[in-house]
C-alpha cells in the first residue's frame, strides 16, 4: 500500500513537557486512531504535523513530499479539523463556507450541501450559535468537502450524541473503501475506534508506546474481569484494580500462563481497558490523599 504520512523522530519541548521522537506512518486505505491521555501530545503531535507550531526536530512527509517544503501543495490534498472551531463567531455557517472553500481550488460545494443536510446543519446560524456537537460537523463538513486524500481530525466525534457518531463512522469507512484515501483521527472515545480503526498509535507522556494494527494491539493483552486473585498472582499484572469483592486488571498476553496455573480467568480486552490499565501503571508510583 502506498504511504501517505509518514512521521520520524518528532520532537518538541515545552517547559513542562515534550514530544520525544515520535513516529508513526500511515498508508492509503488505513484509518489510524490517535490514543492517549489528556496532554500526551496528541493535538501537539497533529499541529506540528500542519505546521501549526513549530517542532524542534524530525522529518514530517506527506504524499512523498516534506512537508515544511511542500506545504501549500501538499495542505490542498490534506482535510484538517480541530477539535476547537476557530472561525469568526459572528459569521454564518454560510457565510464561512464562502470564504472557505476560496482556500482549495477542488472544494464541491455539492458534496458540502449534501452533508450539511446529512448533519443537519442550519447555514443561516451563527457560528457562536451552534451546539459544540454541530461544530465538530461543520468541520467535519468542510474537511470532507475538497477530495481530501487525507484526513487528519482531532476529536472529531467529541461532543456528538451516538447517532450522529454512528453516522460519521460510517462516513469514515466510505472514505477509505476504495483503498486510495487515509484517515488520521485523536480520540478518547475508543468505542469508536473498536468500530472503524485499523491501526493504532498510542502516545503517553510525548513518547509513542505502540505504532501497528488495532489487531495486535489489542492482541498483546488480556483483560482479568473481577475475582478473587490470589496475592502471589498480582506481579503478573501489569496495573490492577482492586474492589471489595475481588480484584480486575491487565497483563501481556504471554502471561496466560501464570493465570492458567492459579484458574484465573481472561478474555480479550476493548481498546479502553488497555488504556485505562497501561495509563494506570504509569501512574502507579503517584499518589494522594484526600
Amino acid at each position: 500500500m502506498e504511504e501517505i504520512l509518514r512521521v520520524e523522530n518528532l520532537c518538541k519541548n515545552y517547559p513542562s513537557f515534550s514530544l520525544k521522537n515520535v513516529t508513526f506512518s500511515i498508508n492509503a486505505g488505513e484509518i489510524m486512531g490517535f490514543i492517549g491521555r489528556n496532554g500526551a501530545g496528541k493535538t501537539t503531535t497533529l499541529k506540528s504535523i500542519m505546521n501549526l507550531l513549530h517542532y524542534d526536530s524530525g522529518t514530517i512527509v506527506a504524499f512523498g513530499n516534506d512537508m515544511k517544503i511542500y506545504e501549500l501543495e501538499n495542505k490542498q490534498r490534506i482535510g484538517f479539523a480541530l477539535s476547537e472551531l476557530n472561525y469568526y463567531p459572528n459569521r454564518t455557517v454560510k457565510e464561512m463556507v464562502s470564504v472557505t472553500k476560496k482556500f482549495y481550488k477542488d472544494f464541491d460545494q455539492a458534496k458540502f450541501d449534501k452533508l450539511a443536510k446529512l448533519f443537519n446543519l442550519d447555514m443561516k446560524k451563527k457560528l457562536e450559535a451552534l451546539s459544540s456537537g454541530m461544530k465538530v460537523k461543520f468541520s467535519l463538513a468542510i474537511a470532507l468537502s475538497h477530495s481530501a486524500e487525507l484526513l487528519i481530525l482531532d476529536e472529531p466525534t467529541s461532543g456528538l450524541d451516538p447517532i450522529s457518531r454512528d453516522e460519521i463512522l460510517d462516513i469514515f469507512r466510505s472514505i477509505v473503501k476504495d483503498g486510495e484515501r487515509a484517515i488520521l483521527f485523536s480520540t478518547h472515545i475508543t468505542s469508536d475506534l473498536d468500530k472503524c480503526a485499523t491501526n493504532i498509535t498510542y502516545i503517553q507522556n510525548g513518547e509513542v508506546k505502540f505504532f501497528g494494527t488495532k489487531n495486535d494491539f489489542v492482541k498483546s493483552y488480556l483483560f482479568v474481569p473481577k475475582q478473587n486473585v490470589p496475592s502471589e498472582a498480582l506481579s503478573h499484572f501489569i496495573a490492577s484494580k482492586e474492589y471489595d469483592d475481588g480484584v480486575e486488571g491487565l497483563i501481556k498476553a504471554e502471561d496466560k500462563k501464570y493465570m492458567d496455573t492459579y484458574q484465573i480467568e481472561t478474555k480479550e480486552p476493548d481498546l479502553e481497558q488497555i488504556m485505562v490499565y497501561l495509563e494506570r501503571s504509569a501512574k502507579e508510583n503517584e499518589s494522594f490523599t484526600l
